[in-house]
């Protein structure tokens, strides 16, 4: 956490930082079954936004609904509460995280009728893997553990348990010296990160795997889209760890790490070892969409101030 804020959104009221807190034998704290989203707020020219916000909603809501948790409040009302938590606060800037979670009630598995409780948090978070990564890149691995079967969990939808897959695969890339770890699916496949998609540039052509085992990131649909509009030709394929030893270039995108190159893969250095033209471009034009300079994009965001 860099810095706390001030208020937490919970159940429909606002509660002091250090107040907001749950029954230790809370449902999901033991089981797992929770939703979440990450959601970003930039301030740009014109004052403060939040990136994507309708499809953020939409995502938390479809992932609700595919573990069977009814969210007692409805699209708007969590649309206007992620604002007003962003106001409270008075932040510019801020990455916010509303949560979905199974509260205080019968133990065992079956959920039975334990309450569906939500929460929204906002606080200031600057590059999730660093402002160097995002300017040079980072090393990354291949994890020996392996993103999960599609029949194993429901992996469109963005599940708090399902991270314990993630935390191990970072685990074992920190201790080993990366910044970050990918994950392959079950066939052996290129999956994504602990918590983002994969892009390679292969012969010039864009490539991201396709929605079979990863999660449908916000911002993957956000730089598909950006890339279409800028000429740059783009496949949704499935492609091996080798092909992204030999890839002229590599990024890795997700709300957190937003737009992060990969300069070097399991001691590989990609491409010249440092971001690419196309990863340059791409990068460059996310960020004049998300801090309002191309009007191009102006229904991606959602003022706040």
């Amino acid at each position: 956490m860099d810095t706390p804020s001030q208020k937490i959104w919970m159940d429909g009221t606002f509660v002091d930082w250090n107040d907001a807190s749950v029954h230790v034998l809370t449902h999901s704290l033991h089981y797992g079954l929770a939703a979440f989203e990450g959601i970003r707020c930039y301030q740009g020219e014109v004052g403060s936004a939040i990136f994507r916000l309708s499809e953020h909603v939409d995502r938390l809501f479809e992932s609700a609904h595919i573990t069977m948790m009814k969210i007692p409040y409805s699209k708007k009302d969590v649309t206007d509460a992620i604002i007003e938590t962003v106001r409270i606060n008075e932040l510019k800037s801020c990455y916010i995280r509303p949560i979905v979670y199974l509260g205080y009630g019968p133990m065992g598995v079956y959920p039975g009728e334990n309450p569906v409780r939500l929460s929204i948090a906002a606080w200031s978070w600057g590059a999730y893997l660093g402002d160097d990564a995002l300017a040079n890149g980072i090393r990354a691995k291949i994890s020996s553990f392996t993103r999960h079967h599609v029949n194993v969990s429901m992996t469109r939808a963005k599940i708090s348990g399902y991270y314990v897959n993630s935390i191990l695969a970072k685990w074992e890339a920190k201790k080993s010296g990366y910044e970050e770890s990918i994950l392959l699916d079950p066939d052996g496949y290129v999956a994504e990160g602990t918590g983002e998609n994969v892009f390679i540039v292969s012969k010039g052509i864009l490539k991201t795997t396709p929605l079979t085992s990863i999660l449908e990131g916000i911002t993957r649909s956000s730089i598909i889209q950006l890339a279409k509009d800028k000429k740059i030709s783009v496949l949704e394929e499935r492609f091996t760890r080798d092909a992204m030893y030999v890839a002229e270039e590599i990024f890795l995108t997700g709300t957190a790490a937003e737009v992060t190159p990969v300069r070097e893969l399991d001691d590989r250095m990609i491409g010249q070892g440092k971001p690419g033209p196309i990863t340059g471009t791409l990068q460059k034009g996310f960020f004049d969409i998300v801090q309002g300079k191309d009007p191009a994009y102006a229904n991606w965001l959602t003022p706040v101030f």
